[in-house]
């Protein structure tokens, strides 16, 4: 069922405190970012494997019990991993069989207290705080890896199709690791484009806009198939869609039935997909945020207003991230 349809999906509960096993720590949330990723689960397009379930993997909290008791840490969108494919063993976790994701049970993000394994939670650098760090562990992290895929080189044209929690922090990432390149952002809401040339994008203009120049790599972030259409008549030969999104709704998928093969795949064009970030991203992303001073834009709700806030995220309001405080 969808928000528009039932607009309070999310109820508030008191549950118990969980229980913790040998390898795993007992987790005091401080805050939970709030992800698309929550509506596809809401929304049965990546259903939960049963019912009830706690949402939630942008999650930064303080170790209570279990290894390193005290220190700041944060949990990703990964939880585990078989840990002996070939995947995991080259350190592609992500596309292992038995990958499983955070918040996906009782003991998911938004509650009080979460269990998780010790090997799937990540320090917080200092120069972060609660608030800044939560966005980071997926729409950073996930962006991160997005734009590692696109193979750019510092001074090739980066188009930013979406730009909601993730590409705005893209943006920043993409200008420090490549200042000479030229940052393009593609977003039906014009308050978004404001947003974007606030934060010193070369260019912004609606999905369907023409930035007048060639793109080399195009990152799509939005829920719906027309911006893949329109990234494809930018690329430049060679260039590469990457898609970071975990599930597409069905609304406009006839769009792909009007490809045109000569102007928008020929001339060896990619289209690839984000799967889901590895413990490597979270650690790298979290490493360079700090170094480089990469912060998220966000907005504070309460832990009773997450209804609110999942609304809010459908309707486009609020620029960048949107964090639950608990």
């Amino acid at each position: 069922m969808s928000l528009q349809q039932n607009p309070t999906p999310l109820s508030l509960e008191d549950m118990t405190e969980p229980q913790i096993s040998k390898g795993e720590i007992l987790l005091r949330v401080t805050r939970c970012g709030v992800c698309h990723t929550e509506l596809d689960e809401i929304e049965g397009r990546t259903p939960p494997p049963r019912l009830p379930v706690v949402l939630g993997h942008q999650v930064v909290g303080v170790i209570e019990e279990g290894e390193n008791k005290g220190q700041r840490v944060g949990v990703a969108w990964i939880a585990s991993a078989c840990g002996h494919c070939k995947h995991c063993v080259a350190g592609n976790e992500n596309l292992c069989s038995e990958f499983q994701a955070t918040g996906r049970d009782v003991n998911g993000g938004y509650a009080e207290y979460m269990k998780v394994r010790a090997e799937f939670v990540y320090p917080i650098p200092n120069p972060l705080s609660d608030s800044e760090a939560a966005p980071l562990l997926c729409a950073g992290a996930v962006g991160y890896r997005a734009l590692r895929l696109c193979n750019l080189k510092d001074g090739q044209s980066l188009g930013l199709m979406g730009f909601g929690g993730s590409n705005h922090i893209v943006l920043k990432t993409a200008q420090y690791k490549y200042p000479n390149s030229k940052i393009f952002i593609f977003s039906r809401n014009p308050d978004e484009r404001e947003f974007a040339l606030s934060l010193r994008a070369s260019w912004a203009g609606a999905i369907d806009e023409n930035p007048l120049e060639g793109l080399d790599a195009v990152i799509d972030t939005t829920p719906v198939w027309g911006p893949i259409s329109e990234a494809l008549k930018h690329l430049n030969p060679g260039g590469r869609v990457v898609i970071n999104a975990i599930r597409k709704i069905e609304s406009d998928k006839e769009v792909l039935l009007k490809l045109d093969y000569p102007s928008q795949l020929w001339m060896e064009k990619e289209i690839k997909s984000v799967a889901n970030v590895t413990r490597k991203d979270v650690r790298e992303f979290l490493e360079l945020a700090a170094e480089a001073n990469i912060k998220p834009e966000y907005q504070e709700y309460d832990l009773k207003d997450a209804n609110h806030a999942l609304l809010e995220l459908t309707q486009g309001r609020i620029h960048g991230a949107k964090v639950l405080c608990i």
